[in-house]
């Protein structure tokens, strides 16, 4: 039994949901997602707003995606009401992050510039020179593009420099410590 897949999804004011076939479509009235859902998992919407899935199968693969689903439809309907965000933090002497335009400008110790667009539907913000901060309704995309950007220059174990995330715990290594012996 999913107990993730039985939660129901409560769709809060302003938030439109279709549901057609095996696509369920939300919307804000500014932005939009959809999901295409597996033939085996039902999606029903009550008079009060509320949305319920329910699976046709009790074989594994089934139950797994009956709470995938659910999952995708909550960050869908979550995502479009209050959105999700992710901050970078960069770390080095010199490195140093800025928004020209639409574009992220990185200065992360390379002999160039990394310049980045950021995708459609996805906002990226410089609050300081070593802060990112990726905004978006898309909890997926902006996920994605955090990690795009803390590819182009991933922490060194021995020194912190580099881009991560706020939250993320670095382990730092010690080094050589029989040199000179």
């Amino acid at each position: 039994m999913s107990r993730i897949g039985l939660k129901p999804i409560t769709v809060p004011e302003g938030i439109e949901v279709k549901i057609e076939d095996n696509l369920v479509t939300v919307s804000n009235g500014k932005e939009e997602l959809s999901q295409e859902v597996d033939p085996r998992i039902t999606v029903e919407m009550d008079e009060n707003k509320v949305i319920h899935l329910s699976r046709d199968g009790e074989d594994k693969a089934v139950r797994a995606l009956h709470g995938l689903y659910r999952s995708l439809i909550h960050n869908m309907v979550v995502g479009l009401k209050e959105g999700y965000q992710k901050k970078l933090l960069i770390n080095g002497v010199g490195f140093r992050a800025q928004m020209q335009g639409k574009k992220l400008v990185l200065n992360i110790g390379y002999s160039h510039p990394i310049e980045m667009e950021a995708p459609e539907g996805i906002t990226i913000e410089t609050p300081s020179q070593t802060e990112i901060v990726v905004k978006g309704a898309d909890k997926h995309m902006v996920g994605e593009v955090a990690a795009k950007i803390r590819a182009f220059r991933i922490p060194d174990v021995y020194h912190a420099k580099g881009i991560k995330y706020e939250d993320e715990v670095l382990r730092r290594k010690e080094g050589k410590t029989g040199a000179g012996a």
